[in-house]
């Protein structure tokens, strides 16, 4: 997927690397329509989950999808998902977070997107983050909608 941002220049998407608590789900359930959304992208770049799992759900959950499913060892979270990030390629992967475990794989992705949920969004994957937004169905929207994230990022 190749976006063109004006003044910033063209974005090469190959990855959407996303949490999943506080970001697809919260408290454990995934968010309605995500599921359906992940299969539809599927299509035009790899997705891929990583979390910690703290609720023991994200495997039964998205058993059913077309994404990677990769979970965390309990110590080093952050640099977990910055080593998975790296693997990928940071420079043609987005990635998609709330937390603190986070902050790393936003600030070293081409485009970090925070979200804003019910279980909240850490000070520091705020400002580690490119774009802000209300809920991961807006991250779909952009990457379904590119003008969208033009008119976002555009200098």
């Amino acid at each position: 997927m190749k976006i063109h941002i004006p003044g910033t220049g063209e974005l090469n998407i190959e990855n959407l690397l996303m949490d999943y608590n506080g970001t697809l789900a919260v408290d454990g359930r995934i968010m309605d329509g995500v599921k359906e959304k992940i299969n539809e992208l599927a299509s035009r770049v790899n997705i891929h989950v990583i979390t910690a799992d703290t609720f023991g759900s994200v495997e039964k959950t998205l058993k059913d999808t077309d994404c990677t499913v990769f979970v965390l060892p309990r110590e080093n979270q952050d640099l977990g998902k910055l080593e998975y990030l790296k693997n990928l390629g940071p420079e043609k992967t987005v990635c998609v977070g709330n937390g603190a475990n986070d902050c790393l794989m936003l600030k070293e992705s081409v485009l970090g997107i925070a979200v804003l949920l019910e279980e909240g969004l850490t000070v520091s994957a705020l400002t580690a983050s490119d774009i802000l937004v209300k809920d991961i169905l807006d991250v779909f929207s952009y990457l379904e909608k590119p003008d969208r994230l033009k008119a976002c990022l555009r200098t």
